[in-house]
This record gives C-alpha cells, sequence and structure tokens, in this order.
C-alpha cells in the first residue's frame, strides 16, 4: 500500500507502530485506507459550539450545488466533513490536498485522512487536479478580512506560517468559502441562537490584512462567488466589497457586529436571519425549503452583484 520512488532510497527504517503512529489520533484506523468500511454511526457527533456552527452554515452552501467536488481546508472547515455525516449529506465527493478523494475527511488532529475514502492519491496528482479546475468549491479558513474582502491566513504578528497549497486553490476555484470565528477568544452561549458572553480580544475583521494571502477585489473583478461565514453572521463579496447578507438569531447587528469590526463593512438591504436550526443540538435536518431559502438568497445577491 505505499509507493516509494527507490532511486532516491538508500536506507528504510521500520518503526513499532507504537512509535509511529498513523496520525496524531489514531495508532492505526484501517477505514482511513480502505481496508473496512466504518458504518455512517462510528462516530459521535460534534459538540454544539462556534466551530460547528459555522461548519453547519458552511455546508448548506453545498445545497446550491449538483454533485459538487469539494476541498476542504484546516482548520474549521475540517469540520465540515463530520457535520456532513451527522447530517447523511453525501451526494458530493470531498478532497483534501494531502491526497483523500471520496469519503468524509477527519477533523484536527487526525486532518489530511478520510474515513471510507473512494481513492487515495500522492499529494502532487491532488494538486494537478485542482490547479486543472477540478474542484466546484472549496471552503478555507480565516486568520483575518478587511472592508474589501481581503484574507490573511499567513501571518500573525511574527509568526509567519505561508500560505501552502491555499494559493493553488484560491486561484482556480471560482466558488470560495471562509470560514472563522468573527473575533479571537469570544465566549459565547448557544441555544436556538447565539448570545455573546464575553467579546473576544482578538479582532479578525480588520481595517487593513497585515498579510495578502487572498486578493478580494481581484477576486470579484474575475467573477469569483465569495462567501465569509462566521458564527454570527454571513457576509459576501461583491464589487463595492465586504457586505452583511445573513446574521445570526441573537446577534444585535450594531453592539456585536458592526462595532466590533475595524473593517467597513455594508448591510445588505435584503439582511436576513440565519437557519435557528444551526443553532440546536439535534441534527439540522436540511430538507427542500431550507435548499430553496439559500437558492432564492444566492439568485438575489447575483442581481445586487450585477448591478455594481
Amino acid at each position: 500500500m505505499v509507493r516509494v520512488p527507490g532511486v532516491l532510497v538508500d536506507f528504510v527504517v521500520v518503526a513499532e507502530s507504537s512509535h509511529h503512529w498513523q496520525t496524531a489520533e489514531f495508532e492505526y484506523n484501517p477505514a482511513f485506507t480502505g481496508e473496512v468500511r466504518e458504518p455512517r454511526g462510528g462516530i459521535s457527533p460534534l459538540p454544539l459550539d462556534a466551530r460547528k456552527v459555522i461548519a453547519r452554515r458552511a455546508l448548506l452552501e453545498l445545497a446550491l450545488l449538483s454533485r459538487p467536488v469539494v476541498n476542504l481546508g484546516t482548520g474549521i472547515p475540517a469540520a465540515i466533513g463530520a457535520v456532513a455525516r451527522e447530517e447523511g449529506v453525501s451526494d458530493l465527493t470531498f478532497t483534501v490536498e494531502a491526497g483523500t478523494i471520496g469519503g468524509f475527511p477527519a477533523s484536527e488532529p487526525t486532518f489530511g485522512a478520510a474515513v471510507n475514502p473512494e481513492a487515495i492519491v500522492d499529494q502532487a496528482s491532488q494538486f494537478d487536479f485542482y490547479d486543472g479546475g477540478g474542484l466546484d468549491i472549496s471552503f478555507l479558513g480565516l486568520g483575518e478580512v478587511d472592508g474589501k474582502g481581503n484574507v490573511n491566513v499567513s501571518r500573525f504578528g511574527r509568526r509567519f506560517n505561508g500560505v501552502g497549497g491555499f494559493i493553488n486553490i484560491i486561484q482556480s476555484t471560482r466558488r470560495l468559502v471562509f470560514c472563522g470565528t468573527f473575533a479571537g477568544g469570544s465566549e459565547v452561549k448557544i441555544n436556538n441562537g447565539i448570545r455573546i458572553i464575553r467579546e473576544g480580544s482578538i479582532r479578525k475583521f480588520v481595517e487593513t490584512v497585515s498579510h495578502l494571502s487572498f486578493n478580494g477585489p481581484y477576486a470579484a473583478g474575475r467573477g469569483f462567488d465569495v462567501a465569509y461565514v462566521t458564527e454570527r453572521g454571513v457576509f459576501r463579496l461583491q464589487n463595492s466589497g465586504l457586505v452583511l447578507t445573513e446574521i445570526a438569531p441573537g446577534i444585535d447587528l450594531v453592539k456585536d457586529i458592526l462595532s466590533q469590526s475595524d473593517a467597513e463593512i455594508t448591510v445588505a438591504s435584503n439582511l436576513v436571519e440565519m437557519d435557528a436550526r444551526i443553532y440546536r443540538t439535534e441534527p439540522m435536518g436540511i430538507v427542500p425549503s431550507a435548499i430553496d431559502g439559500l437558492r432564492l438568497a444566492a439568485e438575489q445577491h447575483k442581481r445586487e452583484r450585477a448591478r455594481g
């Protein structure tokens, strides 16, 4: 099951399994290699927190697409696979840049593997597929965002993480969804909506991103469809910049969003409330009515973008 570039190898050291786990979480899980099929009920639901709320709302973006091929990035986007599995959503193909195709990508700290994959390819081949336009939609992390829709995922203070495969993915996928909490360090209460208990000390919606990983105006000029999903609201990229199109139940527009943002945000004239089922403990139960509502909102967004 392992391909070794023999011409480049002088020695092979075989480690005991206890010294070399398959992932940071599992010593060995045959469902990651395709040796066995893990049943749908084989995992416990994710706890209801801001991360799950964001992953749930992001998952609803897939309702607008027919059998999409999907990329999931690290961080909060990695939870989308688990949420899809909880909801029984399977009419799609998940991929991650490490090389898995199909199945349900694992969340942190096992990100990079997938339960019940259809195939596992080497990373270079996966990026050939990405660079060739094989993706319909990509879900990526969000470190900072400004009013122009620019995103920073690569530099935080004096720490420089770099962008990795992020650049390839944002340049070859015309539908992008950035996922992240609205502010860093917030304490929230979630129950049929969301309430801010303690405001976070780190602002993620900033006047100017400290490092340009994603260029919002460039993407808008190329006609990309870009969304920014947080637990407090959903923002869309228009030619004029960042537009708030959905707000979470329980969130005060001025107190919890506008006053907590250094980025210039336009509020949509048809601002709607996010689906309350996103904030409940039980599965959402994705139904046609929710999909119809998303489709209407997407069509309205396209009309507003056309008007500039």
